[in-house]
């Protein structure tokens, strides 16, 4: 699993999938608030709003969903304000833990983020401490029946993007930070609403995991996720393909 800092990707993870799907809905309406709410409520005119109904629409979030969070933010409905937050430290083995909220309340969500860092084997630290280990980017993901590898790749290039990268089921398109709004448009334009559009956080180097630990890691990942107010959490985590098996079949 090198090389993908985002553990939902994994498809072992277990849970209540209409209670998992439930809390992913209100996390992405809750990005669309915000955005529509920095910018205009037009995403035509708001590239972080248009990236953020990407986000939904490849979940099959709701119209009426995504409509009410973008009325919301502009104010046409009650709503909280919202602050961004980053927290960074390490988990169970080493492994360098970024987790990204949208909170009502900073210091609610600093202690849960802390509580579930302590409990389970994990120590917070300061903001920077690990975030040198990744590079930021822009990542818009397809199927790979969506389209061939030499098509994406030269979409993606004319488009803006850095790197397409192309294994099992997935096409990964990468780019700078500020490039992602513009690589979309080219992307969605070619071959329609991607299936992720984010930034991302890809890691530089990354920390290999035992069984007993990826297991404990996994529980971290787990609690924090479980956060209303955690948008996002990514790893350097590498893990052989042996454990995901062994693990994916419990």
């Amino acid at each position: 699993m090198a090389g993908h800092s985002k553990f939902k990707n994994i498809m072992f993870r277990k849970g209540a999938q209409d209670k998992k799907r439930a809390r992913e809905f209100a996390k992405l309406a809750r990005e669309i608030t915000v955005a529509a709410k920095l910018g205009a409520p037009d995403p035509a005119m708001n590239p972080r709003l248009r990236t953020a109904i990407a986000a939904a629409k490849a979940q099959s979030m709701p119209k009426d969903n995504i409509e009410r969070a973008i009325k919301k933010g502009a104010g046409e409905t009650d709503g909280e304000d919202y602050f961004e937050m980053r927290y960074e430290g390490y988990g169970p083995g080493g492994v360098a833990v970024i987790v990204e909220a949208l909170t009502d309340n900073k210091n609610r969500t600093a202690s849960d983020v802390r509580a579930a860092f302590s409990k389970l084997g994990g120590s917070l630290g300061e903001t920077n401490s690990v975030s040198f280990n990744f590079e930021r980017r822009g990542l818009i993901t397809y199927p790979t029946s969506a389209a061939d590898h030499d098509a994406v790749f030269e979409v993606a290039l004319e488009a803006g993007a850095s790197d397409v990268e192309s294994a099992g089921e997935t096409h990964e398109v990468s780019c700078e930070p500020d490039e992602l709004h513009a690589v979309l448009d080219g992307m969605t334009a070619a071959f329609g609403d991607p299936s992720g559009a984010e930034l991302d956080w890809k890691p530089l180097t990354t920390t290999e995991l035992d069984e007993d630990k990826t297991r404990s890691l996994l529980k971290l990942i787990d609690a924090l996720e479980d956060l209303d107010d955690v948008q996002h959490v990514f790893t350097n985590m590498d893990i052989s393909e042996e454990i995901m098996e062994k693990l994916g079949t419990e």
